[in-house]
């Protein structure tokens, strides 16, 4: 059996570096820790959509659903070493995955995603609204209008489209929306970011008691600085040797450090709740 890691025994100091977006993971150094979970079948006979779960956060989801027996679909968007790596990953401990490359800014993508899921897998049970970009400029006047729409398109309208397909096949289940706790912080330098993650904050509360009464749970989670591909293909690399030093636990995270929240997510056991933020970081943020 392979050896669990434990997240406090990983190095957190990261060398300077910088990618470009959305950021790769094979490419960062060190490599993110997205494994040391031990499942419980608490999963088992699902079917789980995961956005971005190539890599970074998602790809810790993906392999921790694995683990509970879940039949996982991995999207992604043109990177495809992490996602075959994940693949790969998942089927060497006998996981089932399938994977699925689109840009989910297209309406069109989510039909496919939903169809393809279904002739594979069968209908999905958990949905995982992961995807996302983030682009820092300093200055509002610095973010051109091209800019602002295509982060509104990937992390909201994608949400929205995704989502809305889902509800046309999902019987009951589990919604997770991924946001940020940028949005409750105020991150300065990524004010079109902060507002698509608080968008889906309004999303995921509303949305949770539309669906109350069909069995649907809808929840967020916020996470704080996790050491994925979005920190180089965001911040100066300069940054990265001083990354999630800003919260009380002066480090950043490692991916498994969050993925067991999103298997309580999905699981029976998170049978009663529904409209709720997780805030996962360090100490950062207190809601």
């Amino acid at each position: 059996m392979k050896k669990i890691m434990k997240c406090e025994n990983v190095n957190y100091q990261f060398p300077p570096q910088r990618q470009n977006q959305p950021g790769l993971e094979y490419l960062m150094n060190p490599r993110p820790v997205f494994d040391n979970y031990k499942g419980s079948n608490k999963l088992k006979g699902k079917v789980a959509i995961i956005t971005g779960g190539d890599s970074g956060i998602g790809r810790a989801v993906a392999v921790a659903y694995a683990k509970e027996g879940a039949k996982v679909v991995i999207v992604y968007f043109n990177e495809e070493v992490d996602a075959l790596y994940t693949k790969n990953y998942i089927n060497n401990f006998g996981g089932e995955v399938l994977l699925i490359e689109g840009d989910l800014k297209e309406p069109s993508f989510s039909d496919f995603i939903v169809k393809r899921t279904c002739e594979v897998f069968g209908k999905p049970d958990i949905l995982v609204n992961n995807a996302g970009v983030q682009i820092e400029q300093e200055k509002l006047e610095n973010i051109s209008d091209e800019q602002f729409d295509y982060t509104l398109k990937s992390n909201m309208y994608s949400m929205f489209y995704l989502t809305k397909r889902v509800l046309g096949v999902m019987n009951d289940g589990s919604i997770i929306n991924v946001s940020s706790v940028t949005t409750f912080v105020g991150e300065p330098n990524l004010i079109d970011y902060v507002t698509s993650k608080g968008a889906i904050i309004g999303f995921t509360r509303s949305l949770s008691t539309n669906l109350a009464q069909k069995n649907i749970r809808v929840n967020a989670v916020a996470p704080g600085t996790f050491w994925t591909p979005l920190q180089p293909s965001t911040w100066k690399a300069e940054k990265m040797p001083i990354l999630g030093t800003d919260n009380p636990m002066k480090r950043a995270a490692q991916p498994a450090e969050i993925a067991a929240i999103f298997v309580y997510l999905a699981s029976d056991e998170a049978s009663y709740t529904t409209g709720q933020v997780f805030h996962i970081n360090g100490g950062q943020y207190k809601g």
